[in-house]
């Protein structure tokens, strides 16, 4: 049973960030998804992560190989057995996704008010269906936890 932690973005923009989450998560052995709901944001997310620092394995979904990508950047639901699932641009994610996965991140601009707005009506419909949920917010350089979603375990 997976865990959902939301990031509030509020110094770093998702470009420097994502790299670094998805950086950890292939550390820890997990496969990642990164799911959006703007198929443009994936076209530049493709070029960062081939033309930032360090490499990162990755395809964008519908090619020949996306069952064996490492990281695959999609719209949909994903095709490359991801244990982590990282959610931008407002792409759904449901309780049953998060328990599927080890961890699912979802990243979002905290100076942006409609995604300040779906983060808290996601951390809402995910807590109240019993999903264990933490909240950070990247502030002076480090991120600091705000909140945390325990479910009984009773």
């Amino acid at each position: 049973m997976g865990a959902a932690y939301f990031y509030q973005l509020t110094e770093r923009p998702l470009e420097a960030t994502l790299p670094v989450l998805i950086q950890k998560s292939l550390e820890a052995g997990w496969r990642v998804a990164v799911q959006s709901g703007e198929s443009t944001r994936l076209d530049r997310l493709d070029k960062l992560l081939w033309n930032g620092d360090g490499f990162l394995p990755h395809g964008l979904a519908g090619g020949a190989h996306d069952a064996e990508q490492p990281v695959l950047l999609t719209t949909k639901a994903p095709t490359n057995g991801a244990t982590c699932l990282m959610i931008v641009d407002g792409a759904s994610v449901s309780a049953e996704d998060v328990n599927a996965s080890e961890r699912v991140c979802i990243l979002f601009n905290g100076a942006d008010q409609s995604e300040l707005e779906l983060a808290r009506a996601q951390w809402k419909n995910l807590t109240q269906a019993g999903v264990a949920a933490q909240y950070w917010s990247d502030e002076d350089g480090r991120w600091v936890k705000k909140a945390e979603n325990v479910p009984d375990q009773g």
